[in-house]
């Protein structure tokens, strides 16, 4: 992998590994964020931005490749109305910038159960940004669509921390066409955004496409 990428979300559970893995291969890495990281590649530049004020006023450098990693919960966001501004209005709007930036590609962490249509208020909003993200022009579009991520968040999430303990035992029961629901290590999810075999489209990820990339590349 060659050019510049940049990660939006760079301090979640996927995007901060993400942009560890991004910076193994030959490739300028920009972090985008609105705190610091510390400890980062030599190939890895900090955008530290006010995400509001940068929407409205600003524009990326020029890129290859963006990686949209933004995720939060409606709790840690106060409303549903603030939940989809992260979620939808951020994605959209980062994308959209990166385009017009030089980016050809793009690579979304979405959610397994994405549906426009859903009546569950996160997997209807999911939906509604791969649907905005697929009108945009880019060359070749990524969605990866993870279960619960197993991981140590930064900010702690009593019900997912509850999920993850169970997850092992809950696996065990999905099988067949219920495999995609399965829990994944956050790591995994990582390594195959940064791994996968690129080409031009539209092509989605899930559970078994996580865990075969990592455990083909690392026998």
């Amino acid at each position: 992998m060659s050019g510049v990428s940049l990660v939006i979300g760079s301090t979640g559970l996927i995007g901060k590994k993400l942009i560890f893995e991004l910076a193994k291969k030959d490739s300028e890495v920009i972090a985008i964020t609105r705190r610091s990281i510390s400890n980062l590649p030599e190939n890895v530049t900090l955008f530290d931005i006010n995400f509001d004020d940068f929407l409205d006023n600003g524009s990326l450098p020029s890129c290859d490749h963006i990686y949209i990693c933004l995720g939060t919960t409606i709790k840690k966001a106060g409303s549903q109305s603030e939940f989809k501004k992260v979620d939808f209005d951020y994605s959209v709007s980062f994308a959209r910038k990166a385009r017009e930036a030089g980016a050809t590609e793009i690579s979304l962490v979405s959610s397994v159960g994405a549906n426009p249509y859903s009546k569950n208020f996160y997997l209807k909003t999911k939906g509604e940004v791969e649907e905005e993200i697929k009108k945009i022009d880019f060359q070749s579009i990524n969605i990866f669509r993870p279960s619960l991520l197993i991981g140590d968040r930064e900010d702690r999430r009593f019900l997912e921390k509850i999920g993850q303990n169970l997850s092992s035992f809950i696996n065990f029961f999905l099988i067949g066409s219920l495999r995609k629901y399965r829990s994944i290590k956050s790591s995994n999810v990582a390594y195959c955004m940064a791994n996968y075999e690129q080409s031009d489209g539209i092509k989605y990820f899930y559970f078994d496409d996580f865990n075969n990339n990592f455990e083909r590349e690392n026998q």
